[in-house]
């Protein structure tokens, strides 16, 4: 379970990044909005929501056969060091798919990421919400490096020092570099909003850390410590996300307390907008209230929250 579970995890929270990709792209053409224009996106080689959605079926298809496959070879008695190469052959396919030079695959999708334009500010709010997702990455590629598959002793990664300040690095390191780019478009701008925003990703990697830390060093001070900056944190991002992202909040609207241009008619969308992103952003709260459930519940739970805090960005992209 523990030697299996990040890697699975890998594939599903991928999988609904597409999905939610998939919706992003299907409301953006119900509503005329010419999303290949705002990300410099080639119409002729821009992903099409059908294009999305085909992808994240595919995909999610061989990793539910995978892992059907990896249970009843489990539940068989053949050599786990053995069923345990069904992971590595599917993580190494889709790695080896992800980087294909060939012009197959939807290679400008896959290759969008090297271009440095508006497109990097969207990639890098989308790796803030699949933190997760990375430090998944960084277990499976332990487990690998340790060959964990065959000897089944997964402490063997949690309890390395290397780990450990790894892990720290992959949750500093998405809200870092989008504060970098606050601060270059500061830089090109001259505007002290982005000093602002840059704020925001700060107080979010701030209180990260405290929350890595918590689960290392459980005690009063850091309890303390992870409710101030989580709370900090939590209020700032839901300030900008409303008032600035969103122009909502504002009592002068012909729109009651949204804003007076409004892409969907149906105001009652952005009103359980609102109140699905307060909900979402305090997912963090199940790392200080340590629930009393068993480890498969455990694993489940933190799946399920890791994908609500993703679905948030999401939120906060299909509103705007």
């Amino acid at each position: 379970m523990e030697a299996v579970y990040p890697v699975f995890s890998v594939f599903a929270l991928f999988s609904l990044h597409l999905f939610m990709y998939r919706c992003n792209l299907y409301m953006w053409k119900a509503t005329r909005i010419n999303h290949n224009f705002i990300f410099e996106f080639s119409p002729t080689t821009a992903l099409k929501h059908r294009d999305a959605f085909l992808i994240c079926t595919v995909f999610m298809t061989a990793v539910v056969g995978a892992m059907v496959l990896h249970l009843l070879l489990r539940a068989a008695g053949f050599f786990p060091g053995n069923v345990d190469a069904i992971l590595g052959i599917i993580l190494l396919f889709f790695i080896a798919m992800l980087i294909c030079p060939l012009d197959i695959f939807y290679r400008p999708t896959r290759f969008c990421f090297i271009r440095v334009l508006l497109v990097d500010f969207f990639m890098a709010d989308q790796l803030t919400s699949q933190i997760p997702l990375l430090r998944h990455l960084e277990t499976t590629s332990c487990h690998i490096l340790s060959r964990v598959f065959k000897t089944h002793h997964p402490e063997t990664c949690s309890s390395g020092k290397l780990y450990m300040e790894i892990t720290y690095i992959i949750s500093f390191l998405p809200y870092f570099w989008r504060a970098l780019q606050c601060v270059r478009r500061w830089y090109d701008d001259s505007d002290v909003a982005h000093l602002a925003n840059m704020g925001k990703y700060i107080s979010a990697m701030v209180a990260g850390g405290a929350r890595v830390t918590y689960g290392r060093q459980d005690n009063n001070i850091m309890f303390f410590i992870v409710i101030i900056t989580s709370v900090t944190a939590t209020m700032y991002q839901l300030y900008w996300d409303f008032v600035k992202d969103w122009g909502f909040l504002n009592p002068n609207s012909r729109n009651a307390w949204l804003r007076d241009d409004l892409v969907l008619k149906n105001k009652s969308i952005y009103y359980m907008s609102m109140a699905l992103n307060v909900v979402l952003r305090v997912t963090w709260t199940e790392t200080v209230m340590h629930f009393k459930v068993g480890p498969i519940q455990t694993r489940l739970l933190d799946f399920m929250l890791t994908s609500l805090d993703f679905m948030s960005t999401e939120d906060f992209i299909l509103v705007i």
